[in-house]
């Protein structure tokens, strides 16, 4: 009997992974690995740092991507094996390694049909997040440092390299904004769906007792460019100045004028950066951000003009997406897909895939009905 439901379970990972694999154009992505290796093996490859940089990094995500569809192909036929030995040697501890695996397997797929949903235009890159803390005070600069460490948990949880760009302090409590990356493939098509504002009510710590409070913050997450070079910014249109890198409590990182702060005086976006050991490379990072932003800004007014993004209901900057509950129900409730949970605790260490999936698929859904 076993035997027999495990051979149903397996036809259907064997017909859901066809359906991914046939979406995911597996035989593209070897072509892409192939001609990307033969790229990175030129002898004259570094001449150009740019450039390498672009094609090293392309190749690693799409090695990326081959090995995480190959991996779960191999996994299924180990799953088979695995079984048809149990049942040949009536070994119920190896049935049980399987049942195991199958589960784990049917979570695997289920994460690789969300990647599936990701096809917008930067959908594959790395992503840098900004969060910035809103009204509510010392609750909202607190909300916002909580916010941090939970993207941060997040990206450890999923094995992915992070890089806290820039932090600005709070004179009490908490961050008054901070940008990280989020260097991994698909991270953007990912973590774009948290972007919005983001409302925490509790019991204020730093309050009357007694006392509940609501604050805000607001999530940004853009595309990391490698390079932005559709983007030419005269001199003249950005301000730049230098300052001492701090951390908390006004204590000096170091002692020089290190951290720079960018401003596009037309559209008055500004942009920090202090976490580099120079006042080039920070210089540098802040302008490959700027660049990226003045580029969505430039495509999101062209598809405004050409009615392109009419009814389609993506998660924007003063859009509320997530409220979370601190007292009385403990509770964490996504206002677009209805999606909750009750331990707040873990939510806040990192437990936020459940928001993230169900925000992905909640987008597709929302473009295939604009369509």
């Amino acid at each position: 009997m076993a035997t027999t439901d495990f051979s149903e379970d397996i036809r259907a990972l064997r017909a859901t992974y066809a359906s991914i694999e046939a979406v995911s154009d597996i035989e593209g992505i070897r072509a892409d690995v192939a001609d990307l290796s033969e790229q990175a093996g030129a002898p004259d490859l570094w001449d150009d740092p740019a450039e390498a940089q672009k094609v090293t990094s392309r190749l690693s995500h799409r090695q990326a991507e081959l090995k995480r569809l190959e991996s779960i192909a191999s996994r299924i036929e180990d799953l088979e094996v695995m079984v048809e030995l149990a049942a040949d040697e009536d070994d119920a501890d190896m049935l049980a390694d399987a049942d195991r695996e199958l589960v784990s397997l049917h979570k695997a797929l289920q994460d690789l049909e969300v990647i599936t949903l990701l096809s917008g235009e930067y959908d594959e890159r790395s992503a840098v997040v900004t969060i910035r803390s809103g009204a509510g005070g010392d609750d909202a600069t607190d909300f916002a440092e909580m916010l941090l460490r939970m993207y941060l948990r997040w990206a450890e949880r999923q094995g992915y390299a992070t890089k806290v760009m820039d932090t600005s302090y709070a004179e009490g409590a908490g961050i008054k904004s901070a940008t990280f990356e989020v260097e991994a493939p698909y991270a953007y098509g990912t973590l774009s769906v948290e972007a919005g504002t983001h409302r925490l009510a509790r019991i204020s710590p730093f309050g009357s007792a007694d006392k509940r409070q609501t604050s805000f913050a607001a999530v940004e997450v853009i595309p990391l460019m490698e390079e932005a070079q559709e983007v030419e910014i005269p001199e003249n249109d950005i301000r730049i100045d230098v300052f001492r890198s701090s951390g908390p409590g006004g204590q000096s990182v170091n002692t020089t004028d290190s951290a720079v702060r960018l401003t596009h005086l037309p559209t008055g976006i500004v942009v920090s950066m202090q976490n580099e050991k120079s006042q080039i490379q920070n210089r540098a990072a802040a302008m490959r951000v700027l660049q990226t932003r003045l580029l969505l800004l430039q495509r999101e007014e062209a598809a405004a003009k050409k009615k392109e993004l009419a009814g389609n209901m993506t998660a924007s900057w003063g859009d509320q997406i997530r409220s979370y509950f601190l007292y009385g129900q403990q509770l964490v409730k996504d206002l677009r897909t209805g999606h909750e949970e009750t331990q707040p605790d873990a939510v806040f260490d990192g437990a936020i895939s459940g928001f993230i999936d169900a925000g992905i698929r909640w987008r597709a859904g929302q473009r295939s009905q604009a369509r």
